[in-house]
């Protein structure tokens, strides 16, 4: 399942950066040296690599005793290609196949590490010891945990990967390298230039943004002049609302269609909806409610008196007193400081500007805690991390929280990093990147970096911005998220209208008029707004390319990666609308179809063998279950009995199968192993022997209603763990499983990001947003405003081909994993009754397979309706099910996430019970 979190988006703080000396005294004592042998005869010589030309790749042979060795590629096309051209070999696992990296050796005779002693390479490595994959791009000091696998990474010129054996989690809170990318880079490369080096700003064209057209594009996006309607709904969209008001406000404070909008947001119906969803006398929502204080003070409205709220003394009123853990826990609270029930960092700046601008003084711990979330760059996080967790500057924060640290006073030395952050990352082009990572500009980062800057009196920097966004805005005045979109969006042209209007959030909400009367009016209903093109997404999900010969995706070249194709026919039972390939695919797995390799299914989950697990077996009699099958009879296993037979009575993380504690499913290494296991349970009518895998599950659940990743280790609360788990023990009727399932859905709600996308191990996750719109349509009627945010998340996420990419900002791409979540989770059907019924389905003949070059895998055996079953001869003795399902972060040893790969699917989603409606596709 899936391929994530913001990496998390949550992680540790990077060390500081070594000096070469001090690092290379620090790693020889450790057992590391650097490599001062010639390069292997079958990488291309080091000094061809340079900033501008080729890839490094490092890897730690400390561990075991050895160096750190380099290898050079001049025209890597993946990470994998790089870490076998620059002269190593590698070994996959049983289970996953080559792609899932479990050994490295150095040279075609070289000792690949750890050997077989150590690991058997059958299931996916433990989180304690295996191979973790970091990258660097040019300039950059600190190593990043590569969000993508190495068959799915591109490598830039100039960029250095490297490999550590050890444990770390997702967020690379410990394992990183020992070295920093400068000592490893090529001769000639040259480190990064200072963090906190002044640069001079790029020459600036003669461009300027037409503003005007700009904000005549944002009205025309007004529907009657006053709210902002996704296409296909009929709800208002009030985050979007917002972003038009303060655009028009920049452009014209007096803007007539500004104050309507306001005034519609005002409307009591309207704020209680977007605000205070758990009621008036409930804990707001504080990034609405920052948000909509931010819209009173720009078009002179008074923030406490607005919809019948005093947004301002509620902000006040409910910030975190303490961290969690100090004490009894608070509600929606992790961090003192925090805006309650937010988690990003662009909400807390909004309510401190709100605060200030509206007279109110905030609590210093809510303004030191903006300085908290700066990196070791000098630019901030997008995330309210916590002290000593990973830290990846965001261009659109630094430059919201820029803004409101220097409209606070106070935190000179913070701004004054950031601002030379800003003018650092600034590209030739004077444009910004939404992250470090990208070469190409974003508009919206543009737009923040250039408000800030210009506030801070830098204006050949900003005017260099606006000059790049001159040549990037469209004929009918609007702006794409990036420089290569083709279509116009709010969210990102209005920074860009504020910026090239000269002002910024600070300016624009400054000034304070009197009070305006607030009309009143019905609330619409809230629909489940537009979302992708199902129907691209599953041609693109059927296609020749991805899904071979219409049976199975494959990981690497005849080894089909059995998780994903479950993923796959999960998204078609879900959709409806392909119901032959549905078809195509069940059979292979039920009837004895073999890959290239000659795998079947239960090479895959291991039944019968100590390897055996319960995510890959949960999940296979998931599938049965959904179209029909007997699960008690699927690929000729008993699956339920299976489950049932393998259920820890102990814990044991150290031996195999590896037992998470009492009542966890052995080899279940996830939440969403757990989960899948016990949804098949509950849909085969075993509830009662469900009973310890149900208390164990319910056991992971946090004060916070979040669920944590892992079982049987420490690891953190996240989005996909949380959807998967809520509907898991929304098949329990009883009112304590309900109440649990409630509570897991007002955080999830809480984890939104800005732009409607949700935090997930690859950064802004397609995978984590499609879960959550899973998770929240279990009560549809409460969440539908996050729902609609979502699924538009998603269309933007959607590329020309049908797929998706994995996360927004990435690396750009559709991608097979990503895609089947995103196709299955924008219907809102849970996994707890996905249904579709194969009856009268008649399977598709196997299409004429291609000839095999020589030395390929041979073509996979097909076994349809009316042939012979076939055996599972031949399968080895191990293949567990360690892989299976996180969607996103951190399954099994989190190498998986590591390499995405490895990572099962997202299961199938529960339909709503009468009090929680289903939401845009039906099962």
């Amino acid at each position: 399942m899936g391929t994530e979190q913001q990496a998390k988006r949550q992680a540790g703080a990077r060390r500081r950066l070594l000096s070469l000396v001090t690092a290379s005294f620090l790693t020889l004592g450790a057992g590391v040296a650097f490599l001062t042998v010639p390069s292997p005869a079958s990488a291309d010589p080091i000094e061809r690599c340079t900033a501008t030309t080729g890839a490094i790749v490092a890897v730690d042979f400390g561990p075991f005793g050895g160096k750190v060795e380099r290898g050079c590629d001049t025209t890597p096309t993946t990470g994998y290609e790089l870490l076998h051209e620059g002269g190593f070999t590698t070994e996959g696992t049983v289970h996953d196949g080559p792609a899932f990296i479990c050994r490295i050796g150095k040279g075609a005779s070289g000792t690949r590490y750890p050997t077989a002693d150590k690991e058997d390479c059958v299931l996916t490595p433990q989180a304690t010891a295996y191979w973790s994959y970091w990258i660097a791009s040019p300039g950059q000091k600190n190593w990043t945990y590569s969000p993508l696998g190495a068959m799915a990474r591109t490598p830039r010129p100039g960029d250095v990967d490297a490999w550590v054996f050890g444990g770390t989690d997702v967020g690379g809170t410990s394992g990183r390298p020992a070295f920093s990318p400068d000592d490893v880079r090529a001769a000639g490369s040259g480190p990064s230039p200072d963090p906190t080096g002044p640069t001079g700003p790029p020459v600036p064209g003669t461009g300027t943004v037409d503003v005007p057209a700009a904000t005549r594009w944002l009205t025309g996006k007004l529907t009657d002049g006053e709210r902002v309607v996704d296409d296909g709904a009929t709800a208002p969209n009030h985050f979007l609302t917002t972003e038009v008001v303060y655009a028009l406000a920049a452009a014209d404070r007096e803007s007539t269609a500004a104050r309507k909008a306001a005034r519609f947001l005002a409307t009591p119906s309207q704020t209680g909806a977007y605000a205070y969803p758990a009621g008036k006398e409930g804990i707001p929502d504080a990034t609405a409610a920052a948000r909509l204080a931010l819209v009173a003070e720009a078009t002179g409205m008074d923030p406490r008196a607005f919809g019948g709220h005093d947004l301002l003394g509620d902000l006040a009123r409910y910030v975190c007193p303490r961290n969690i853990g100090d004490g009894e826990n608070v509600d929606g609270c992790l961090t003192k400081g925090d805006f309650r029930t937010t988690g990003q960092s662009d909400a807390q700046a909004m309510a401190v500007i709100a605060l200030l601008n509206g007279g109110v003084t905030p609590p210093a711990a809510a303004v030191d805690r903006l300085t908290g979330l700066q990196c070791e760059d000098g630019g901030f996080t997008g995330v309210l991390i916590r002290a000593g967790e990973w830290c990846d500057s965001d261009t659109s924060a630094t430059g919201l929280i820029t803004l409101a640290l220097k409209r606070a006073g106070g935190h000179d030395a913070a701004v004054d990093r950031a601002r030379a952050y800003l003018k650092k990352s600034q590209l030739p082009t004077g444009a910004w990147p939404s992250a470090p990572s990208m070469t190409t500009g974003s508009p919206a980062s543009t737009g923040w970096a250039a408000q800030a800057l210009r506030a801070l009196g830098d204006t050949g920097h900003a005017d260099a911005g606006l000059s790049w966004l001159s040549k990037h805005q469209f004929p009918a005045g609007g702006f794409g998220f990036e420089e290569d979109d083709t279509e116009s969006r709010v969210f990102a042209t209005s920074p860009v209208a504020v910026a090239g209007a000269k002002s910024d959030l600070v300016a624009l909400t400054a000034k304070q008029a009197d009070p305006k009367p607030t009309p009143t009016g019905p609330t619409p209903p809230v629909p489940p707004g537009d979302g992708p093109d199902i129907g691209k997404g599953v041609a693109y999900l059927t296609g020749p390319k991805q899904l071979i010969q219409d049976r199975y995706y494959q990981s690497s070249p005849g080894f089909a990666d059995y998780g994903m194709t479950i993923d796959g026919a999960y998204a078609l039972a879900a959709t409806g609308t392909d119901n032959a390939t549905l078809c195509n695919i069940v059979d292979f797995l039920d009837k004895g179809g073999k890959d290239g390799n000659g795998r079947g299914i239960h090479d895959w989950t291991m039944i019968g063998t100590k390897y055996a697990g319960g995510g890959s077996i949960g999940k296979a009699a998931l599938l049965a279950e959904a179209v029909g099958r007997d699960p008690r009879a699927f690929g000729g296993r008993n699956l339920i009995e299976a489950l049932a037979t393998g259920v820890c009575t102990d814990k044991d993380t150290t031996s195999t199968p590896y037992c998470g504690g009492k009542g966890a499913y052995t080899n279940a290494k996830s939440v969403f192993d757990q989960s899948l296991g016990v949804i098949a349970q509950i849909r085969a009518g075993e509830s009662a022997a469900a009973a310890e895998p149900i208390t164990y599950l319910k056991s992971l659940q946090q004060p916070s209603g979040a669920w944590v990743s892992l079982v049987g280790k420490d690891s953190d609360p996240e989005v996909d763990s949380t959807a998967m788990a809520a509907m898991t023990v929304d098949l329990l009727p009883d009112a304590a499983s309900q109440a649990a399932v409630d509570k897991a859905l007002a955080w999830l709600a809480t984890q939104q990001l800005a732009d409607g996308g949700f935090p997930g191990a690859s950064g802004d996750s397609v995978n984590s947003a499609a879960l959550a719109v899973q998770g929240l349509s279990l009560d549809a009627q409460k969440y539908g405003t996050q729902i609609a945010r979502a699924r538009r998340f998603l269309a933007t996420q959607q590329n020309a081909d049908g797929g998706f990419n994995i996360a927004k900002g990435g690396q750009p791409g559709s991608d097979i994993r990503a895609s089947t979540q995103a196709v299955g989770g924008t219907t809102g059907i849970s996994f707890g009754n996905l249904t579709r019924s194969l009856d009268g389905t008649t399977p598709q003949p196997v299409p004429t397979a291609p000839v095999q070059p020589s030395g390929s895998p041979s073509a996979p055996v097909i076994v349809t309706p009316g042939e012979g079953a076939g055996s599972s001869a031949g399968s080895p003795a191990g293949a567990g099910g360690g892989g299976l399902a996180s969607t996103g972060a951190q399954v099994g040893g989190l190498a998986a996430a590591a390499l995405v790969l490895v990572l099962g699917g997202w299961g199938a989603i529960r339909a709503a019970k009468r009090r929680r409606g289903p939401v845009g596709g039906a099962a």
